[in-house]
């Protein structure tokens, strides 16, 4: 039995696992035989009642699916009873609607498909079929060094999907073939022509700058949709140089150059201004910023401070 095992159900990976929390998964009906697994060793990931039967041995044996490879099924809520339709060639429409306080983006597609952020579904109406498709073992350990959510849903057929409502700001971009990177955890959700992956910063800038060390990449052709903690600005540049000091740069084309550097020439210069490392960004190319937050941030933000300092008084 190997030391540790990884799982994947409800679209995520989970592990890695002992043999007793395994056994205690299984007897809570968590995991069955059709569960895809993987292991050091193992070369792809494999319905768990193949390569480790011992541990239904007393059981009831789960019919295995054809595909080993094949995506597990969305949650029982998430699922749709009709046939969704074919993606393409069709429609999408992408809304923010507006409340009061918060935003709730939705999307129309008809007879077409959207990428989503795992996680951003709030609910869907509709004939739509809902495909997580499995991560590669290598997509999966890059995803557990990097934080980064390893599976990004596809929604497809004909209907309505709204995502999670927020206090943020969502914005919609619109790719031309160009391609931008997003600040991490910027991304909602993309047409099905539009590539998203990873981009990796320099480790330098990355560990200590606003950005992160990975962040999301998005090109091809198609509209982006994004959140942002307030009104967008553009900033457009030509061979000039916009310094940031703060993480509030949202997106760049990938055209710009990226740099965490001192606010001064000398260490003692921006240990005296106070400034100490910005964010640098180079042209050519545009950055979107958004260096306010929202009112609704704002008073989030200012109420959650404000009961932390009365529970710690209390604590006191």
């Amino acid at each position: 039995m190997p030391d540790q095992i990884f799982i994947y159900r409800d679209n995520q990976q989970v592990g890695p696992l002992a043999e007793p929390q395994l056994r205690d998964l299984i007897q809570r009906g968590a995991v069955n035989t059709a569960t895809p697994c993987w292991y050091e060793g193992l070369p792809q990931w494999t319905p768990i009642g193949q390569v480790l039967p011992a541990l239904f041995a007393q059981q009831p044996v789960a019919p295995v699916p054809q595909a080993p490879m094949a995506a597990q099924p969305a949650p029982a809520a998430y699922q749709q009873p009709a046939t969704a339709v074919a993606a393409g060639p069709g429609s999408t429409t992408f809304e923010i609607l507006k409340n009061e306080y918060y935003r709730m983006p939705k999307i129309t597609i008809q007879n077409e498909e959207v990428i989503l952020e795992s996680g951003a579904l709030h609910y869907p109406i509709g004939h739509i079929q809902i495909e997580a498709q499995m991560p590669s073992v290598g997509g999966f350990l890059k995803s557990a060094l990097t934080k980064e959510k390893a599976v990004r849903p596809r929604y497809r057929g004909t209907g309505e999907i709204f995502l999670e409502p927020t206090f943020a700001d969502v914005n919609i971009l619109e790719l031309n073939g160009d391609e931008w990177i997003l600040d991490r955890g910027a991304f909602l959700a993309a047409d099905r022509t539009v590539v998203v992956d990873m981009f990796t910063n320099k480790a330098w800038t990355g560990l200590f700058g606003g950005e992160g060390l990975f962040q999301t990449r998005v090109s091809g052709r198609g509209k982006v949709m994004y959140i942002s903690q307030g009104p967008i600005e553009r900033i457009d540049l030509a061979n000039q140089v916009l310094r940031v000091d703060g993480s509030f740069a949202v997106a760049r084309s990938a055209s710009v150059g990226y740099a965490l550097e001192r606010a001064t020439k000398s260490f003692f210069g921006s240990m005296m201004s106070g400034e100490g490392v910005v964010s640098t960004f180079t042209g050519p190319g545009t950055v979107l910023i958004s260096p306010v937050p929202n009112r609704y941030l704002s008073v989030v933000r200012e109420f959650g401070g404000l009961h932390a300092a009365i529970s710690r008084i209390k604590s006191s």
